[in-house]
């Protein structure tokens, strides 16, 4: 089953490709609600402390999970959960990028905690998709993001590997603390992205409009 939660945050709707369809189920994390009005979805769960968002604005047909303003997690870590509790495998988090550097972070790691779990994930938010990715190969389609980067998660990141990307890579090495992989673009119709040891956020950017 695939989830897509809506957070809070900036986004760009003309940029957002990722939609919900047939039995996907559609979560709002507080104020993230607006960010699905504007995309036109009809969201079945919405949770949070409802601190910047008005639960009285929530459609009726919504279930509403209300938790204490002051709590452990954020909303979207909340969202997450109630996706997981529905046995979602695939989650689509559209925000959550563009806002709050803190609440941009700890998005990054959720990303990473998905994946540890077997769980695939990305965050997009129109001008920036991002995914995690550890000890594997992806393949990135091309499409409207016109650059792509790689950004190291672990202090040392082995055997980078990227095909069909302006800026090839064979085999190199990346760390934390020196971030060379930025700012590459497809030739063709794909890259190929492949690492042997170590996790990576992969980065789909384009300009703001």
């Amino acid at each position: 089953m695939r989830a897509f939660i809506y957070t809070g945050g900036s986004i760009c709707p003309e940029g957002i490709t990722d939609h919900p369809r047939g039995e996907d189920i559609t979560i709002a994390a507080d104020s993230g609600y607006k960010n699905a009005e504007k995309l036109g979805v009809k969201i079945d769960f919405a949770v949070g402390d409802f601190d910047s968002f008005e639960q009285s604005n929530i459609g009726k047909d919504v279930e509403i999970i209300t938790v204490p303003a002051e709590k452990d997690f954020t909303d979207t870590q909340l969202a997450v959960d109630v996706a997981l509790s529905k046995e979602a495998r695939d989650i689509v988090i559209i925000g959550g990028l563009s806002g709050r550097l803190d609440h941009t972070l700890s998005n990054l790691g959720i990303l990473e905690k998905l994946y540890a779990m077997g769980v695939h994930a990305i965050l997009a938010d129109g001008n920036n998709r991002v995914r995690y990715i550890n000890a594997t190969s992806e393949l990135i389609p091309r499409s409207h993001y016109r650059y792509f980067s790689l950004l190291a998660a672990d202090d040392k990141v082995k055997g980078v590997t990227i095909e069909g990307g302006k800026y090839p890579l064979k085999n190199a090495k990346l760390t934390r603390t020196n971030q060379f992989a930025v700012s590459n673009e497809i030739e063709k119709n794909c890259a190929l992205i492949s690492v042997k040891k170590g996790g990576i956020f992969i980065i789909e950017s384009r300009d703001p409009v």
